[in-house]
């Protein structure tokens, strides 16, 4: 059973600075896409940041020039660097991967718990 579990958030002043981490566990044969979610309250879950299996990443425009995705193959893990951070940054922040637990198997989705980031102005 494939299991994601982030860590890293908390409450930071406007202008700050925090880094979230994901690391996936169980069986994995490859994680495909691995990506950052977020969810404020009241509002849907949107996509901040997303990386590739080759290396390709992608921003919200929110967040572009102040976050930074990064994983490590090797050791399964997602960072997500956040600077200069806003109070429109607050919210709930999910690790999102497509995996495969086997080669013949498709990939699956799976989620994690979430961390709270909360930004004071």
């Amino acid at each position: 059973q494939v299991r994601l579990v982030e860590s890293g958030g908390g409450l930071v002043q406007a202008g700050g600075s925090l880094r979230l981490s994901c690391a996936a566990s169980g069986r994995i044969f490859a994680i495909n896409n691995f990506n950052w979610y977020r969810q404020a309250p009241g509002k849907q879950r949107e996509v901040v940041a997303t990386s590739t299996s080759g290396g390709s990443t992608n921003y919200a425009d929110s967040v572009r020039g102040r976050f930074i995705i990064s994983r490590d193959n090797a050791k399964n893990t997602l960072d997500l660097q956040m600077n200069s951070l806003k109070p429109e940054d607050t919210a709930k922040y999910y690790c999102h991967a497509n995996i495969k637990d086997t080669s013949w198997r498709n990939p699956e989705n799976y989620w994690g718990q979430g961390t709270q980031v909360t930004v004071s102005s």
